[in-house]
């Protein structure tokens, strides 16, 4: 979802820049440290203490299901909602998530029947079946959730805030190069942020 905003922002201002989006398959900092990535944008974990990192966003969990799923045939609830069978995104292949130790606390468990390693595997799934996803907002702006004929809404538990920062090695922090990149991929993702909330 952010690609193309990126793609647009860095060419048009630099058309010889060219972008090397890579897969992340863990929450590991070796690409950043080996020079093998030089910006990297996600949730920032306690791995690397060095590593340099700027808030772009603040986002939070919502759930998507195809339009005319079950679960809209009545109130949300807690109860409901665990009730369905669901489809988790995890690059570890976890089945359990924020969601889930908020739903402990109703004494409920959620019935995760698939773990996809992206959010849009879980858009995918959900918008093929009765599978519910659980995925940040950004990840399903009005236009994509049209597109998929699918509905978001907020979760009938709490879930911690996601915060999404722009990490970097600090061997690049004064790189003047690297330092207008970072920023003009900062505006574009905050840009892009905003649009998807209007």
């Amino acid at each position: 979802m952010f690609c193309a905003p990126l793609i647009t922002a860095i060419t048009e201002a630099a058309p010889q820049v060219r972008l090397r989006f890579a897969p992340k398959p863990g929450k590991d900092a070796a690409p950043l440290r080996d020079g093998e990535v030089d910006l990297e944008f996600g949730v920032l974990g306690a791995f690397a203490p060095e590593i340099r990192a700027q808030l772009v966003f603040r986002d939070r969990f919502v759930g998507v299901a195809r339009a005319g799923h079950p679960l809209f045939d009545g109130p949300l609830s807690p109860q409901r909602y665990a009730a369905c069978r669901h489809v988790v995104a995890s690059r570890r292949g976890v089945f359990t998530g924020p969601v889930d130790e908020a739903l402990v606390e109703f004494g409920l468990e959620r019935n995760v029947v698939a773990v996809v390693p992206g959010f849009p595997d879980a858009l995918t799934a959900a918008s093929h079946s009765d599978l519910v996803a659980l995925v940040p907002a950004s990840c399903v702006g009005r236009d994509e959730a049209a597109r998929r004929k699918l509905v978001a809404f907020d979760l009938p538990v709490r879930t911690p805030e996601i915060a999404v920062s722009a990490m970097w090695h600090p061997r690049m922090e004064a790189d003047p190069a690297h330092r207008w990149m970072r920023e003009a991929m900062i505006a574009a993702c905050r840009d892009a942020v905003a649009t998807l909330r209007e």
